[in-house]
């Protein structure tokens, strides 16, 4: 092992992570499946990814109402290997407020940061 005089100066290498300021997640909505809905039940997902830093925000809405009679919850945030994080929050409605529901919104929102949000359309979900 070698010893550094005490005037020497050891180079500390920057990891990825410093170099990445605040980076805004992408969003994607998937929707509840058919099998959930044959029981009643309608649970949609909201997953970010590639967020820096980890205090990312995230909340539903529903017909662009928030804080309605739903169940929200999160996940925690992972780190992926470049550094940057992952989570998910969770949507549920019973499956008869689904079939009224026109659209639901995830919103991420960081301190002052501009909100990021992806809409997904109950037209656009398949009902075979």
């Amino acid at each position: 092992m070698a010893l550094y005089p005490a005037h020497c100066v050891v180079p500390v290498l920057c990891s990825d992570w410093c170099l990445l300021g605040e980076a805004r997640p992408t969003l994607m909505v998937l929707p509840p499946s058919n099998e959930e809905l044959q029981q009643g039940k309608a649970t949609l997902v909201c997953l970010a990814n590639k967020g820096f830093p980890s205090d990312w925000s995230l909340a539903w809405k529903v017909d662009g109402i928030s804080g309605g009679s739903w169940e929200e919850s999160r996940g925690p945030a992972v780190m992926e290997q470049d550094a940057r994080y992952s989570w998910s929050s969770t949507l549920r409605l019973s499956a008869g407020q689904w079939t009224k529901v026109g659209s639901v919104t995830c919103e991420a929102t960081q301190g002052s940061q501009t909100l990021v949000s992806e809409t997904l359309r109950r037209d656009q979900c398949s009902q075979d």
